[in-house]
């Protein structure tokens, strides 16, 4: 490993600016969504917001009930994101059982657990309002 002085960024994004910085950042994003789709739950949301998305603007009365049922099923994709985010950084610490993996690990399946029952409380309400 080289030594590196002061000057020398770790990340050469943090340098980047203007569209350059955005340009390297949309190449980043794609590559998460990219990393996402190989896990199964990520897919399967994706693929049920590929019907649920449009079924959104067919149920929503006004466009604030169809922001909302669209963005409670996008919400649930973030969720489950930054979950296999959290999940994918305490297996690169360690793959060894430790008290505190877990306990990371339930606490962002809590978090998808919740918003997917967000997303269903929503949706459910909705149906029943237009129904």
């Amino acid at each position: 490993m080289q030594p590196t002085d002061s000057t020398t960024p770790v990340n050469p994004q943090k340098d980047r600016k203007g569209l350059s910085r955005v340009w390297h950042a949309t190449g980043y994003s794609l590559a998460g969504l990219r990393a996402g789709w190989s896990e199964t739950a990520f897919r399967q949301e994706a693929i049920a917001a590929f019907v649920l998305i449009p079924a959104a603007f067919w149920l929503g009365q006004t466009w604030m009930e169809t922001a909302l049922l669209a963005v409670s099923v996008v919400m649930v994709m973030v969720v489950e994101l930054l979950n296999t985010a959290v999940e994918t950084a305490i297996d690169r610490i360690g793959p060894e059982w430790h008290d505190l993996s877990k306990r990371a690990k339930d606490m962002g399946s809590a978090a998808v657990l919740l918003s997917l029952l967000l997303c269903l409380g929503i949706w459910v309400a909705a149906l029943v309002q237009r129904f």
